[in-house]
């Protein structure tokens, strides 16, 4: 299903290293808005997380990873 810009969405981020930030096993239902689609194989978003985590605040996560509000 894919998501839209402007949707909240909640993110599954355990154990993904982003931008040499590794997120540990209890980051499993952050909050974020899509800002847009950024792949198609994998399919991946760019979300803007609803809180910031060690200075990341924007993000790219596997659709996978990704679910509706």
């Amino acid at each position: 299903m894919p998501f839209t810009p402007s949707q909240r969405v909640r993110l599954n981020l355990a154990g993904l290293m982003i931008e040499g930030v590794t997120f540990h096993a209890a980051v499993t239902d952050a909050i974020a808005t899509v800002i847009r689609k950024t792949s198609e194989d994998p399919p991946a978003y760019l979300v803007e997380l609803l809180f910031s985590f060690k200075g990341l605040q924007q993000i790219e996560v596997p659709e996978a990873r990704i679910r509706p509000v």
